[in-house]
């Protein structure tokens, strides 16, 4: 049976162009970029190249591209790094109730650690209120820490109009997690007033293991650790060339193909939700799909739906056997069995939180998949009904 794998938002597979380069680098460029050989010289070129390219297609300075190990890396030294810099003797941080983990038990440490923290409420599609951030915004807050798009959900974030906040209060610095949003929606980072962008290169068809976090020039960050003062003193460790290498040029190519792939998934998602709103068990989570100018609010690669009552890893389990592979919560959470911490913020009780499948799609897919996909979702809540019929 073939497999059909739908969890992009976990890990998406590494383009068949970026695993030769990448094999190709780990054969031919061991040398630490450090050294000052020819082939450590060499080793640095390539890196720097690749920080440019980067920095091209992110609408940066090269100078602002850190590369990190991947997204929880980034979005601690951002968040950290600008708290521990600050000079101020109390420090106020303000955080999403929906951010990823990375995000939000980083902050959930800070408070433990005396740094005042406020969690801002999400509406009932999972987005933030602005005027809630400058409510919350205050002479000691030092960061805002608002997600792009939601890892769960899909959710938009509404990044220009928090940003235009956070403008007003030069003491405070903007970081945005962009894991989920790099070549699925328009990033305008610096315009919007973003002084920390995250990215992951394993979201965007690169290796695990490799990242950034865009650092808006005149920013100042606290390392998280010490070390050889690589990239600019800000992150120390032997740079992984193959990987960083690898993850410019998956960018690139998924930067070129954004606008194709952008509406080609729009039109997945509409006809995966016209095929959920004809299954009554299921109710779709996030931004109605009856919502004015749905693109605006919503990523196009992800929909998350509930079987309100059913145990998740049952519905999963069920649909692998099917050939169908899909996830519940983040990968990072999803082993806790915990109704979404998301969900619940958005207002669903604990049965729909708890009854979560998010089902996220990429460049391999087209409407065929899609069609496979309604029919093994309709078969397997055939077979789960008639499992609760025998259980009564």
């Amino acid at each position: 049976m073939k497999t059909y794998y739908f969890d992009h938002c976990a890990s998406s597979p590494m383009l068949p162009r970026v695993v030769e380069t990448m094999t190709e680098l780990m054969k031919l460029q061991y040398a630490n970029a450090s050294a000052l050989h020819r082939s450590g010289v060499e080793a640095m070129k390539l890196a720097d190249r690749a920080r440019s390219s980067v920095a091209e297609r992110m609408g940066a300075l090269p100078q602002e591209v850190v590369f990190t190990s991947g997204g929880t890396e980034s979005n601690n030294l951002a968040i950290k790094g600008a708290v521990n810099k600050a000079a101020r003797t109390i420090k106020h941080v303000i955080v999403s109730e929906v951010e990823h983990a990375s995000v939000y038990e980083c902050a959930r440490q800070l408070e433990a650690e005396g740094v005042q923290l406020t969690v801002l409420p999400v509406d009932e599609s999972g987005r933030v209120d602005p005027n809630d951030v400058a409510r919350a915004i205050k002479k000691e807050t030092v960061l805002v820490s608002v997600m792009h798009v939601n890892n769960e959900t899909g959710t938009i974030q509404p990044i220009r109009e928090i940003g235009e906040i956070v403008a007003g209060h030069p003491h405070v610095k903007f970081h945005v997690d962009g894991v989920q949003a790099i070549g699925k929606v328009p990033i305008d980072w610096k315009r919007w007033g973003v002084h920390l962008y995250t990215g992951s290169a394993h979201k965007f068809g690169g290796p695990k293991g490799a990242g950034f976090l865009l650092v808006k020039d005149g920013v100042e960050l606290k390392p998280l650790f010490g070390g050889g003062n690589q990239e600019q003193g800000l992150r120390s460790g032997t740079l992984n060339v193959p990987a960083i290498v690898s993850m410019s040029q998956a960018l690139r190519l998924t930067m070129e193909s954004q606008n194709e792939r952008r509406q080609r998934m729009y039109a997945m998602k509409r006809r995966l939700q016209d095929i959920v709103a004809k299954i009554p068990e299921f109710v779709v989570n996030g931004i109605p799909t009856d919502a004015v100018d749905p693109e605006t609010l919503a990523a196009p690669h992800v929909v998350n739906i509930s079987y309100p009552g059913m145990r998740p890893e049952v519905m999963i389990h069920m649909l692998e056997t099917q050939g169908i592979l899909v996830s519940t919560q983040s990968a990072c959470s999803s082993k806790t069995l915990q109704p979404s911490r998301v969900l619940l913020a958005m207002g669903h009780n604990a049965e729909r939180a708890s009854g979560s499948l998010r089902i996220s799609f990429g460049d391999e897919h087209g409407m065929e998949d899609i069609e496979i996909l309604g029919e093994r979702l309709v078969q397997v809540v055939s077979s789960l009904k008639t499992l609760e019929r025998n259980m009564k």
